[in-house]
């Protein structure tokens, strides 16, 4: 069987809080603890989404969704961080993330720790909680014209701006065949080095938060 996903942050136990820097911004590309995977986060209708931007084993299928006609999906550019929304008063979204591990959905935190950091807590039926560490690979990502657009979404004028560089931002671990940077491909855009593109744009997201 295929490794399924990533997000085994569910009852994984050992999870320390940080106080996450002021301002942080939890958009751009993430890698998840154990390093199999990206996830790219970005604002898409006025919260945050995550979705699956890279894999080390290729070819990965949502084996363990209950939903039969979901089982042969791909995990790239599956969505795993769900409709985050803004803790008021403080650094934090909430939402759910989903479990490709048990294919289950779940309640869930992120929190930006500095630039380089994105700490995930998952519960179930609000205790039972279990985290872990995310490691940014690529840089904050601005608004697209798709979110930008979305109803709710703020408006900007002009072109977007130019991802600045982050500092200790840490590079990605050497990996044959891994993609640039999010940050290196126009919104929207798709390619060899990036089959993903902008994550607002994925069905999935698209038909939810637009």
């Amino acid at each position: 069987m295929r490794l399924a996903l990533y997000t085994g942050i569910i009852l994984a136990g050992g999870y320390t809080c940080l106080t996450p820097a002021l301002a942080a911004d939890p958009t751009g590309d993430w890698r998840v603890a154990d390093g199999v995977a990206n996830v790219r986060v970005a604002q898409c209708n006025g919260n945050m989404w995550g979705a699956v931007s890279w894999e080390k084993q290729t070819g990965g299928r949502d084996d363990n969704n209950p939903d039969v006609s979901k089982k042969n999906r791909p995990t790239l550019g599956m969505a795993i961080l769900n409709d985050m929304k803004k803790t008021a008063g403080a650094e934090q979204w909430e939402g759910q993330v989903y479990n490709a591990k048990d294919g289950q959905m779940y309640s869930a935190t992120i929190t930006p720790v500095g630039t380089d950091q994105l700490e995930i807590k998952g519960c179930v039926l609000g205790f039972l909680c279990g985290g872990e560490t995310w490691t940014r690979v690529g840089p904050p990502i601005p608004l697209s014209p798709a979110n930008a657009m979305a109803k709710g979404a703020p408006k900007t004028t002009g072109a977007a701006p130019k991802a600045a560089a982050t500092p200790g931002a840490v590079a990605p671990a050497p990996t044959t065949g891994a993609p640039k940077s999010a940050a290196a491909a126009k919104p929207g855009q798709k390619g060899a080095a990036d089959p993903v593109g902008d994550i607002c744009l994925l069905p999935e997201i698209a038909g939810f938060a637009h």
